[in-house]
């Protein structure tokens, strides 16, 4: 067993506004240098549409993440030994300036300078990159809320395998029929950006597990722009160099929370450490994809075992680490109650960031005068929600309804066990027998609404002291730890110190 610690992430998309202030927080302090523009560290997207770049989640376009060969490998898809140095010249799952935007601003001097006369003088847009005058043809969130729906909704890929009515009942605009889904980088275990990496930039630091790019050692080959399927890595044109979000790592280090943690409005954001087994990555990311959740939340280990906080106490973890471990929110999200599920297992990345998927909202009105049953009173069906379950299903269990409709059950199960107890138009033991069949006792669901409802800053965010000899003894044998960068064609060990 070789236990490594892992900042993690859970978002829980129930409590997501859309308010953008997560997107312009990371802009403010990221991304605001010549050359990343069009950069969105942190992006909210409206679901369904077809995100930042457009259709970023369609790998048969972008060739993103892992594969399995026929002898059992792990390949990447986007580039191997043979096709680095052509891929240089011509990359062909390369997103272009139109799946991304051309970044632009306005002549504001035409606009406050203008002559007075009898028309409403305007500024007109311009390019950041090239200067000159440019029509707006599409932005970083072009669909938002629905803007542009069916055009934009009904390109979503996530819309595979769903039947002529279900995507009819999406497109309804009349039915709001969306949500959001917030996205950073998932700072992966198993990274392809790293893996795909020619010069070794891109590393997963030994003590957390942030996955960062060293601008010293990065030449600008842009393979890790096609290697990652989510496309949370950037090339700025300016320096020649690639960029991606860095989880804040200043601030943690510092004890604060990531800038799009701290500000976010609606609450959504949760963060901790996770203790995971190394030594079983590569037998996980080969799992048959109807089996990857369960595969990717066994590697994940209880905090609370003796047997593996001996073991990570013998690899070099901090106990200050451990115990942050076992005051996780994300481990009781993930581990524990199920409730979180990473988005798109199948790339095979195995993202560090999770989310609690979206239920439909408690209906304003009941349909008769007595109360006959919860799900025809105030509450739908989990299979008569409004966001088709295969959409969902495609988004975050890898096609697989099974561990997506478990926690779908088990969030609606204390939505009523909460109305019951607060309101009482519902009975308890209507309430409790829900929970039985959501697989959830009285305990757990207070445990549920309090994380989600109630819990402080500092429940949120259980960010442990940065230890920088835990990160010194892990890589005294850089060899015994390529595995945890990937198992691709470049396997760079760990750097970061």
């Amino acid at each position: 067993m070789n236990v490594r610690s892992q900042i993690s992430m859970v978002f829980h998309l129930d409590k997501c506004i859309g308010c953008h202030t997560c997107s312009l927080a990371c802009k403010n302090i990221w991304t605001d240098r010549k050359g990343t523009e069009y950069m969105w560290w942190n992006n909210v997207e409206t679901k369904p549409g077809t995100g930042f770049p457009t259709k970023w989640e369609d790998q048969e376009k972008y060739r993103g993440g892992w594969e399995k060969a026929e002898n059992g490998k792990l390949l990447l898809k986007s580039t191997s030994k043979s096709k680095t140095v052509t891929n240089l010249f011509h990359n062909p799952s390369m997103p272009s300036m139109d799946d991304y935007y051309e970044p632009w601003t306005y002549k504001y001097d035409e606009l406050f300078n203008a002559p007075e006369g009898s028309d409403q003088p305007t500024a007109r847009p311009i390019s950041m990159v090239t200067g000159e005058y440019m029509n707006v043809e599409a932005g970083p969130n072009w669909d938002d809320d629905l803007g542009g729906s069916p055009v934009y909704a009904e390109n979503d890929p996530n819309l595979k395998g769903l039947t002529p009515d279900q995507r009819a009942q999406l497109s309804a605009v009349e039915r709001l029929v969306f949500f959001y889904f917030p996205r950073i980088c998932n700072h992966c275990l198993n990274p392809s950006c790293v893996a795909s990496c020619p010069s070794g930039a891109l590393y997963k630091r030994g003590e957390d597990g942030i996955v960062l790019i060293d601008q010293k050692r990065c030449r600008g080959w842009r393979s890790c722009v096609a290697a990652c399927p989510y496309k949370k890595t950037f090339y700025n044109w300016n320096t020649g160099k690639s960029e991606k979000c860095v989880l804040c790592y200043p601030r943690l280090e510092t004890g604060q929370a990531p800038a799009c943690f701290h500000s976010c409005v609606g609450r959504i954001r949760y963060l901790g450490v996770l203790l995971y087994d190394a030594d079983r990555l590569e037998e996980v990311a080969k799992l048959p994809d109807d089996q990857l959740i369960d595969g990717h939340r066994s590697i994940i280990l209880n905090p609370n075992d003796a047997a593996v906080i001996q073991a990570a106490q013998q690899n070099g973890i901090h106990d200050s680490v451990i115990e942050s471990a076992q005051s996780s929110p994300v481990y009781k999200f993930v581990k524990e109650w199920k409730l979180a599920l990473p988005p798109h297992i199948e790339f095979r990345t195995m993202p560090m960031l999770f989310y609690v998927p979206p239920l439909s909202p408690v209906m304003a009105t009941r349909n008769d005068d007595t109360v006959t049953s919860v799900s025809t009173e105030f509450f739908h069906d989990i299979e008569d929600a409004r966001v088709p379950l295969q959409f969902l299903a495609n988004l975050f269990g890898a096609g697989h309804q099974g561990k997506l409709v478990y926690a779908l059950k088990k969030q609606k199960a204390v939505r009523v066990y909460r109305r019951a107890k607060t309101v009482g138009d519902i009975s308890i033991a209507t309430a409790e027998q829900l929970l039985r069949e959501a697989d959830c006792t009285a305990a757990e669901a207070e445990a549920i609404y309090e994380l989600t409802s109630l819990c402080t800053f500092e429940e949120r965010f259980v960010i442990p002291p940065m230890h920088r000899e835990e990160a010194i003894e892990m890589m005294r044998d850089p060899q015994e730890h390529k595995t945890q960068v990937g198992f691709g064609f470049m396997e760079a060990p760990q750097r970061g110190l």
